[in-house]
């Protein structure tokens, strides 16, 4: 098991780089933004779910394999940047029918839909895998028993501490929106704004980033 002083530090680690507004966090509000509250944290748990298998594959050595090789890498990177893309296009087409009786309405989304969609962002984002690679071994005790069970406990670690940093970000994007309810145009607005942003981070994430 991860010893206590290796966990702390990493767990400090983690917190300090998720503060941090990147990639996650505006796909997060823009989710948010455009299907409320319930949509934001559906994503946010989609997409922590989605990190699990990038922390298994690291775990088992295949995600240093996955880093270090261009075209793999530049695949994952484009259908991540494009299936976000995709999303921001749909919140857009459909901004009208945002609101509901009581205000934000998810008829057009199952719970699971957006689940999955959270989840293969999340699967499908070739910097997490960058990052588990380069800095999960770094905390690793490799006196202190098995390696992968440490890789794992420390990627789990991770998970959770993201899950609950986003969904703050999901709550606050979400309380915006509700505010904004009172008028069907505002909403429609604020729904095309955070598909707007999903597009627009898409196209970075296309555009920037290597694979080293």
């Amino acid at each position: 098991m991860v010893s206590l002083p290796h966990l702390l530090a990493f767990s400090l680690a983690s917190v300090a780089l998720i503060a941090l507004p990147g990639p996650t966090v505006l796909f997060v509000i823009g989710r948010s933004l455009a299907l409320g509250r319930r949509g934001g944290i559906l994503s946010v748990a989609g997409n922590a779910l989605g990190l699990i298998p990038v922390i298994l594959a690291v775990a088992l050595g295949l995600g240093a394999i996955v880093a270090q090789s261009v075209v793999v890498f530049t695949i994952i990177k484009f259908a991540g940047a494009a299936y976000i893309v995709y999303l921001g296009i749909q919140a857009i087409r459909h901004r009208r029918s945002a609101m509901g009786a009581s205000g934000v309405s998810l008829a057009h989304k199952s719970r699971r839909r957006l689940l999955a969609e959270g989840f293969v962002v999340g699967v499908s984002n070739p910097k997490s895998l960058v990052f588990f690679v380069a800095v999960l071994p770094q905390f690793v005790d490799y006196g202190a028993g098995s390696v992968v069970l440490q890789l794992l406990t420390l990627g789990l670690v991770f998970v959770v501490l993201a899950f609950i940093g986003d969904s703050t970000w999901a709550l606050a994007a979400g309380a915006a929106r509700h505010w904004f309810a009172k008028s069907p145009k505002r909403v429609e607005g604020l729904s095309a704004t955070g598909g707007a942003m999903m597009i627009g981070l898409g196209g970075v994430l296309a555009v920037t980033g290597s694979q080293s």
